[in-house]
This record gives structure tokens, C-alpha cells and sequence, in this order.
């Protein structure tokens, strides 16, 4: 069964439809019909999926949405204004919260505002002023700083804009271990991390490749014969195909020398 992956808000999960004979494609936006009632969305991605049987199980998507659908929708100095008055609730009843975004649903019966915290709030009586104020049900959803990233964030250290804003559709996990097997761990936590304050999701892209090329290098710790002299494995430079190599002095009062040896040029004149 061909599927598409759906989102209705930049920040929102992606969820799975039924394309059906419709001719869709990625970026387009839809009209789908949701356990809420109908919403407009846009096209993430469209894939086979081959462990669905039944349509049943998959709601399809209804129509490409036209203009009119999209036009329905609030202006962004209609979006600014709900969210300043979302803002003032917010300072009302002094909670620890971030406003970031709102979604308004197609039919115009929800509104969802997107928001960031270091942890729980209570906005039961932020929710019935907003209830009250817009005559409309409320929810609040609670994102993490890289959403907030992807729908506020402009350029990346590296002065591109955010993959997360461009080709991104999900957020993998970014660990220490990425940024130790390239060996820039010594640059310091703010030169690694993005925008959101996280480790960049860059760090993802290259590395298994460092890892197979790490694979190609003797192990720290692993004792070599450099031109007949016995030295121990120090240091690795993955992308040179270099270690460094210890070697203990041999006499008193010495000092231990670290040398650089390519292993490849190495072993070929062996």
C-alpha cells in the first residue's frame, strides 16, 4: 500500500495515509480526515508500505488542497495576534513557560499552541482564558528546543541554513559518541552543538564512515614495530590514516618519543 506521512504543524508527529489513485507528491498539501475532523496538511514523504493489508486499517487522504483550503487559514499577523494574547495569559498566571507557535486547525474549531519548559505546568487555568477568550477548544503541546529550532532558527554555525528547516523530517538521536569517533570533541561543547543548544545533527552524517575508517587503524594500546623499534599506540588521525606511536627511551634520563606513522605506507613496505 503507498502511503504518505502527513504534518499539520512543523513541530507536530508525522502520521501515515493512504494516498490511493490520487498523484501526490512531496511538499504538497492535503485534506485528510482526522479523528479531530478534517485538517489540512503537508506531504512529508511518500513511501510503500508493504505490512499494511488492509486499507481499513489507514484512513485515506481525501482531495490536494486548493487554494481556498490554504487561504482559510490565519494570516501570520492573524497567528501573531492570537499568540500575543496567549503571551499575556501566560505572564497572567506566571508560568514557566515559552510560547512558541500555534496551529489552528482547518475547520477553525482548534487551536493547538506549541510551547517549551524545563518541565511540567499546570495550565488548566491558562487553557480555560484561551477557551473563553477565542470560543474554540484548546490543547498545548510541549516541545523540545530543536522544534523550536526548526520553526524560529535562521543559519547554522556553519552559515547554511538549518537542515532541520530544509531537508529534515526527523530528529535522530545525537550522542557524545558521534562527536568522539571525529574526534572534535576537543573543540568544546558550543562549537558541537546547534542552534537548539543540542549536539548539530550533522555529527549523524559521517559517522560510519569514521567508524569504518577507525576500523582501519590498530586499536589505542596496541603494540607495533616501527623499523625494528617497539613502540605502543597512542593517538589516532582518522582521516590522515595516521597513529601515534610511543616509543620509550631507551636509556635514563631520556624522554619518551611520540612519532606520527601512516599504517598503510607502512605495511606496503613490509
Amino acid at each position: 500500500m503507498i502511503l504518505a506521512q502527513i504534518q499539520f504543524a512543523p513541530w507536530d508527529k508525522v502520521y501515515n495515509f493512504s494516498v490511493g489513485d490520487l498523484a501526490l507528491s512531496a511538499g504538497e498539501f492535503v485534506i485528510v480526515e482526522t479523528e479531530l475532523g478534517r485538517e489540512l496538511g503537508r506531504i512529508i514523504s511518500i513511501f510503500d508500505d508493504k505490512t499494511t493489508t488492509s486499507a481499513r486499517e489507514i484512513k485515506p487522504i481525501l482531495r490536494k488542497a486548493e487554494y481556498d483550503d490554504v487561504a482559510k487559514l490565519p494570516t501570520p499577523e492573524k497567528k501573531e495576534e492570537i499568540m500575543e494574547y496567549c503571551r499575556e495569559m501566560i505572564k497572567k498566571h506566571s508560568l514557566p513557560m515559552k510560547l512558541v507557535d500555534v496551529h489552528s486547525s482547518y475547520e477553525g474549531n482548534r487551536l493547538n499552541f506549541a510551547f517549551i519548559s524545563d518541565g511540567r505546568v499546570d495550565f488548566r487555568e491558562l487553557v480555560k482564558d484561551l477557551a473563553g477568550h477565542f470560543g474554540v477548544n484548546i490543547r498545548l503541546t510541549q516541545i523540545g528546543t530543536r522544534d523550536e529550532a526548526r520553526i524560529t532558527g535562521d543559519c547554522g554555525p556553519c552559515g547554511r541554513g538549518l537542515c532541520c528547516r530544509g531537508f529534515l523530517n526527523e530528529f535522530s538521536s545525537i550522542t557524545s559518541e558521534m562527536a568522539e569517533a571525529q574526534q572534535v570533541v576537543h573543540r568544546g561543547s558550543e562549537r558541537i552543538s546547534g542552534m537548539c543548544g543540542r549536539l548539530m545533527c550533522c555529527l549523524s552524517y559521517e559517522y560510519e564512515g569514521y567508524k569504518a575508517m577507525a576500523g582501519e587503524l590498530p586499536p589505542i594500546g596496541t603494540r607495533v614495530n616501527v623499523d625494528g623499534t617497539r613502540g605502543v599506540v597512542v593517538g589516532h588521525h582518522i582521516l590522515k590514516q595516521t597513529v601515534d606511536v610511543k616509543i620509550n627511551a631507551d636509556k635514563e634520563g631520556e624522554r619518551d618519543v611520540i612519532i606520527e606513522v601512516d599504517i598503510n605506507r607502512h605495511n606496503k613496505k613490509k
